[in-house]
Order: structure tokens, then C-alpha cells, then sequence
């Protein structure tokens, strides 16, 4: 099923404008997502690697990129020249690598560590440091590794998000929603029930990137998916209503998910 051309809409009370000309995928259940995408990001990475030498691929945590890598680990290690790929993440929990809730550890654990990787393609957020220091840190890689955009903003290759039940996306919660316009790279965030401290990309480099993908699965997304794509209920609180790259998104969602979706 794909949902395309509907309107645009301008709001009054913010700089971002909200283009929502999504393509969105649906499949059966979160597995089914995952072997999709999986299958279709290796035939993107392959079709850059003919023209690029490098390429950039921002990852994210949850349950169905868990799934992702390892599909990617099992069934296409052979199949991608990991010389050229460059791992980076969306945002990260601060906490060590081998905390079970750091995204690099679930990527690395699943993934990094079962292919042929240089070491030194590897960016993780280093989540055990101080997250002020860390945040700057960062932005000091990601400026050092990316192309920019036009506005002189780093852009992903590729860029894979998911997307939280309360509407958020990488860690831009609705508390914190201004991290969509801040002139930063990185920004710390807060998670709004925990406490927990959290790197994570702004709007405007989310907003870069040149290939980007939500991955959302489960019954608890269908409701703010829905108000997102049809621009209803209370879609203007959602973060992930403002991520909308030139290049468009694209959206891999299980049936339960899409649930809600009008035709």
C-alpha cells in the first residue's frame, strides 16, 4: 500500500512546515518488515558503492532494527563490501557499551561483530562519557566523516529511524521538541519518564539526509501513525511529523501498525 500527495501544511506558530509525501510499505508482521528492508537497504548500498566510495548509514535501537542486523549478519554478510559503509547512530542512551540498553552494543552484538568490518568505520556514541563533553564530541566526528547539504548541515546516505507510541523519533521527545529547530548537530536529551540522559541528532540533520527510513511495528504506534500521515488528532505534538527530507521517506510497517491508515 502506498499513501501519497497529501497536502502540505504551514504552521502558525512555527518556522517548520510539514510536507507529508510519504511511501509506505506494509507487510504482515515486524519479521517481515525486517527481511523487506533488509533486502531492499543491501540493494541500495550496493547501488551507491557504484558511484561512492564511502557511505554513511546512521542506525537506530528497537525491536525491529534488533532484527535487522540479524538478518543483515545472517543472510547478506558476503554480500556488502563493509570496507565502504560507515556505521553511526540516531541517538544513544548514555551508558556504557555493554550496558543492555545501549544501541551500539545491540548493533555490535548482532551485527559489527560477525562481519568484515574495519574498526575504524565504527562511530558509536561513547555513552559512558559525560553526555555535554560527548555531545560536542560527536558533533566534531559526524562534521569530520559527512558530506554536507547546502546548508553546510551533515547528510546521512542513509538514515534509519523508528518511531516511539508517544510520537517520538531518534530522541526527540514532544517535551523537548524544539531540538527539531536547534543549530546544533547533537543535543542532549531527557527522556521524559526515566530521567535517563540521551545523545541525539537534531532535526536539521535528521532533516539532511539523502535516503531516510522509518522502521514502526505494533498496535501501539497505529493510532499517532495514522494522525501523522493524515495530519489529524494531535499530529502537530508528534517530533516524527516534522522529519520530511527533501528526498522524501519511506515507511516499513507491519499490518498492525497500519491498522488506522485510510486508504
Amino acid at each position: 500500500m502506498t499513501l501519497s500527495g497529501l497536502a502540505s501544511n504551514s504552521l502558525a506558530n512555527t518556522k517548520r512546515k510539514i510536507i507529508v509525501s510519504p511511501t509506505i510499505n506494509v507487510f504482515a508482521d515486524n519479521p517481515a518488515v525486517a527481511q523487506q528492508f533488509a533486502t531492499d537497504l543491501v540493494e541500495l548500498i550496493s547501488k551507491l558503492s557504484q558511484t561512492q566510495n564511502k557511505i554513511t548509514l546512521a542506525l537506530s535501537g528497537g525491536s525491529t532494527p534488533k532484527l535487522l542486523f540479524e538478518i543483515l549478519a545472517e543472510q547478506f554478510a558476503d554480500q556488502i563490501d563493509w570496507n565502504q559503509v560507515h556505521f553511526f547512530w540516531g541517538d544513544e542512551r548514555c551508558v556504557s557499551p555493554n550496558d543492555p540498553q545501549s544501541n551500539f552494543g545491540e548493533a555490535n552484538n548482532l551485527l559489527l561483530e560477525l562481519i568484515n568490518i574495519p574498526a575504524s568505520n565504527v562511530h558509536r556514541v561513547l555513552g559512558e562519557s559525560d553526555a555535554g563533553e560527548e555531545c560536542n564530541r560527536y558533533e566534531t566526528e559526524l562534521k569530520a566523516h559527512l558530506d554536507t547539504d547546502d546548508a553546510g548541515t551533515p547528510a546521512f546516505d542513509i538514515l534509519i529511524l523508528g518511531m516511539g507510541s508517544d510520537g517520538h523519533t531518534a530522541s526527540i521527545f514532544p517535551h523537548e521538541i524544539e531540538f527539531l529547530d536547534s543549530p546544533r548537530i547533537c543535543e542532549v536529551a531527557t527522556h521524559p519518564e526515566s530521567g535517563q540522559k540521551r545523545i541525539t541528532l537534531t532535526g536539521k540533520v535528521l532533516n539532511a539526509a539523502r535516503n531516510l527510513f522509518f522502521l514502526i511495528t505494533g498496535d501501539s504506534k497505529a493510532t499517532v501513525l495514522a494522525e501523522i500521515i493524515h495530519q489529524s488528532g494531535q499530529f502537530e505534538s508528534y517530533p516524527t511529523s516534522y522529519i520530511k527530507p527533501v528526498g522524501g521517506r519511506t515507511f516499513y510497517v507491519d499490518q498492525a501498525a497500519a491498522s488506522q491508515l485510510k486508504p
